[in-house]
């Protein structure tokens, strides 16, 4: 089998965790490790075994000349690092979102094809066998379907760093929300319609002009609904911060978990306890046909682990040439939607798409 040299671009929790996968993949190579401050590519170089480490992408792109690039930095770096990559000869995994406007999307995508590489858009949620299997439940309560999911984040410390970090490019609507509404949308089978949403900003410490909290409402030409909330920062609460439901007419499937570490902890926000399914059915009495179920899910893989499943997903696609049109256009359907709801917030209208 063909050795394939990755660069891995940011060191972060992404970065580390993606590195891992490429340093336990035997068709992967990694030959470099990139970032803006040393401490993080050193700590990781030393325990993945003295990969060798560059300060910028220039650098390391001339030095390694990589098979593959791995992005895995703030979200308004992906355009050009992608671009970079791509027209360096590799092949690329980036991080979600793909890029931070649809036309930027669509040209990397395009770019992509010119070059004859693969491009694969870090959509975890995608390989993880529970939400898989949510999904697909999910499917068989009928239409429309009505679908509510969270992800807030109370967050001091390191993890309030990130979140300002990543709020001078995204809001929590972007860079959390692509996961949900790919997934409201992969439930519905169906294209999006119209979006509203709001945001209101809670913290002196982020720009006026972000909002560290917003709520998006989609709706879907089959008349689905959904909506997704998020919300970051020292002033969340931590009372509801995983709402991952969908009701239909036949029912209602729900992924039950307890917030284990706190709602910052990256490893829980793919964590789950469990789905439980609740049919409508009613007997001739007027009650409950069939009792609710609950089927646990004791076994299913970590944080690393899901990142490994990403990368074997890239690594198939490369090695058998897969078509991956239809990844990347969901990819950029999730994006035009929380697209849109920033620009819902910051108007205070619909958006018809």
């Amino acid at each position: 089998m063909k050795t394939y040299k990755v660069l891995v671009i940011g060191c972060g929790n992404m970065g580390a965790s993606h590195a891992r996968a490429y340093h336990q993949l035997s068709a992967f190579e990694l030959v470099g490790l990139v970032s803006r401050g040393p401490e993080s590519r050193e700590k990781l170089s030393r325990e993945l075994g003295g990969v060798p480490t560059y300060a910028t992408t220039e650098q390391a792109l001339h030095a390694t000349t990589p098979d593959m690039v791995s992005i895995n930095t703030y979200p308004d770096t992906h355009f050009a690092l992608v671009r970079q990559s791509l027209l360096a000869g590799a092949h690329v995994f980036v991080e979600k979102p793909l890029a931070t406007t649809v036309a930027e999307a669509e040209a990397l995508i395009e770019l992509a094809q010119q070059q004859q590489r693969k491009l694969v858009v870090g959509y975890i949620l995608r390989v993880h066998p529970t939400w898989n299997q949510f999904v697909a439940l999910a499917q068989t309560l009928g239409k429309p379907l009505v679908m509510r999911m969270n992800l807030n984040q109370q967050s001091a410390g390191r993890h309030w760093y990130t979140h300002r970090q990543l709020l001078r490019s995204a809001s929590p609507l972007v860079d959390c929300g692509v996961h949900y509404v790919d997934v409201m949308c992969a439930m519905t089978g169906a294209a999006p319609h119209s979006i509203s949403a709001i945001g209101v900003n809670l913290s002196a410490e982020v720009d006026s002009a972000m909002y560290t909290y917003g709520q998006l409402q989609v709706r879907f030409q089959d008349g689905s609904v959904g909506w997704y909330e998020a919300g970051w920062g020292p002033m969340m609460s931590e009372t509801a911060v995983f709402i991952k439901d969908v009701i239909g007419p036949k029912g209602a499937v729900s992924i039950i978990d307890e917030v284990q570490n706190g709602s910052q902890d990256i490893a829980g926000h793919t964590h789950t306890g469990g789905l439980r399914i609740h049919h409508a059915a009613l007997d001739a009495d007027g009650q409950f046909a069939r009792p609710d179920e609950v089927l646990p899910t004791p076994t299913e893989p970590d944080h690393d682990a899901l990142c490994l499943l990403e990368q074997q997903f890239l690594l198939d696609a490369i090695t058998h040439n897969h078509d991956l049109t239809d990844h990347l256009r969901s990819a950029v359907t999730s994006l035009r939607i929380v697209l849109a709801a920033d620009e819902a917030v910051r108007t205070g209208q619909t958006v018809v798409l």
